[in-house]
């Protein structure tokens, strides 16, 4: 479907103004809370939601459902995102009163990638039909390393940061909430500087699987975009709401990695095989909701056991209390 130009512009304003409504929030807000966390990504769902809506409405629904589809596929990728930028804030030990001011300028710098990344797919799928096989092949070699584990995130050896490190002069430790400082007349950059391009980082690589997953889905440029967009804008509130919960997800890397398969074979198999979007959709939401519901059944065996071995050996040494001392001659 080709899009007018005055929906991209459109639809840029509305993502910098809601970008811009997100900032002032926040900085109003001294400490965030679990409850606003929750609040807050539940208005971004709903927005992203009712954009939805309102593409199927002034367009056509397939284009809203190739939407909701790839939006449901990068929001569900993004829990590994979130995964990774917990660790980097603990490598980093960066304090928790400067992590939303590095998740909003890591959310901006990310849609700024994710753009050109899009528009450097939609080229490569338009002048080479055949990359649509290799992107195919790369989500399928993505979710078997996906579910063999996360290699553990060390700043310290990633070479463009090390190479960052020797070029710029950095204070040893934070000063505030500054990316730079000025030291006995030297501007430097602040340990935060780091950590927000670590995030970048992290999330460029987290792109090369999410950005053809969507791909997967849809060819329509702006569906790709949009669904992309809405589902990064919102990532700093669902990390405030996930941080603290992630070890309960055991099983959702799982279901993470066959969703990319999934989407990775249906790329393959797209000259012999074609899914209605309902049925990707279907397929994207089950996949996700049963690794979730695994991981939470799972959790709730896990927790029962703790609680019931305090019962139990108090029940061991009642009744070796009653048993009769043996008498000795």
């Amino acid at each position: 479907m080709h899009t007018p130009l005055w929906c991209w512009f459109a639809t840029g304003a509305l993502i910098l103004s809601l970008l811009a409504v997100d900032f002032a929030f926040h900085s109003r807000t001294r400490e965030i809370t679990l409850r606003s966390a929750l609040v807050v990504s539940a208005a971004w769902v709903g927005v992203s939601v009712l954009f939805g809506l309102v593409m199927g409405a002034t367009g056509n629904w397939e284009s809203a459902g190739e939407y909701f589809g790839g939006y449901l596929t990068e929001k569900a990728l993004s829990i590994d995102n979130i995964f990774v930028f917990a660790l980097l804030f603990r490598a980093f030990d960066v304090p928790s009163s400067h992590q939303r001011r590095v998740l909003f300028y890591g959310v901006f710098g990310a849609l700024v990638l994710r753009g050109a990344l899009i528009a450097a797919g939609a080229s490569l799928l338009a002048h080479f039909g055949w990359s649509l096989f290799v992107l195919g092949a790369l989500l399928i070699l993505a979710g078997s390393r996906m579910a063999r584990g996360n290699e553990l995130i060390v700043p310290d050896r990633n070479p463009a940061l090390r190479a960052l490190r020797r070029l710029v002069p950095m204070t040893p430790d934070y000063v505030g909430s500054r990316f730079f400082a000025r030291i006995d007349g030297n501007l430097m950059a602040t340990p935060l500087l780091f950590a927000l391009l670590a995030i970048e980082v992290t999330d460029l690589v987290f792109a090369m699987d999410s950005i053809p997953a969507t791909f997967g889905i849809t060819r329509d440029v702006f569906v790709v975009f949009t669904a992309n967009a809405f589902a990064v804008i919102g990532l700093r509130a669902l990390y405030f709401v996930l941080a603290g919960a992630l070890d309960r997800f055991t099983y959702v890397k799982y279901g993470l990695a066959a969703l990319l398969v999934f989407i990775g074979l249906k790329m393959l198999l797209a000259p012999i095989l074609t899914l209605p979007i309902l049925a990707s959709v279907a397929a994207i939401v089950t996949i996700i909701g049963v690794s979730i519901a695994v991981s939470l059944g799972h959790e709730r065996r896990v927790s029962v056991v703790p609680q019931r071995e305090p019962e139990r050996i108090a029940a061991v040494k009642a009744n070796d209390s009653r048993q009769p001392l043996a008498r000795v001659d």
